[in-house]
């Protein structure tokens, strides 16, 4: 196991769940680095080609959140730890 993020709900990850985000994230580069091509050159429209943009973001963000599971928290005014949707 891997640290996790010193982030709040993040928890320690396999070497195989980190491998495959960082797999997640070249093919999201590629993704991006083809819509930028398109608004450079002109290739499309720029509306469509903005929607894939967030779409693809978006995409790949919640495969690696899936990925990562990553918890919910507790907030100073709960007094209580939240339960995770999940189990």
């Amino acid at each position: 196991m891997l640290e996790g993020l010193p982030i709040a709900g993040y928890r320690p990850q396999s070497e195989e769940r980190v491998s495959l985000v960082n797999e997640n994230k070249q093919l999201e580069e590629r993704c991006l680095r083809a819509l930028d091509y398109m608004m450079k050159t002109g290739i499309g429209d720029p509306r469509w080609t903005a929607v894939a943009r967030t779409q693809l973001e978006q995409g790949f963000m919640a495969m690696n959140r899936a990925i990562f599971q990553p918890s919910r928290v507790a907030l100073p005014s709960d007094g209580t730890t939240p339960k995770s949707a999940v189990g």
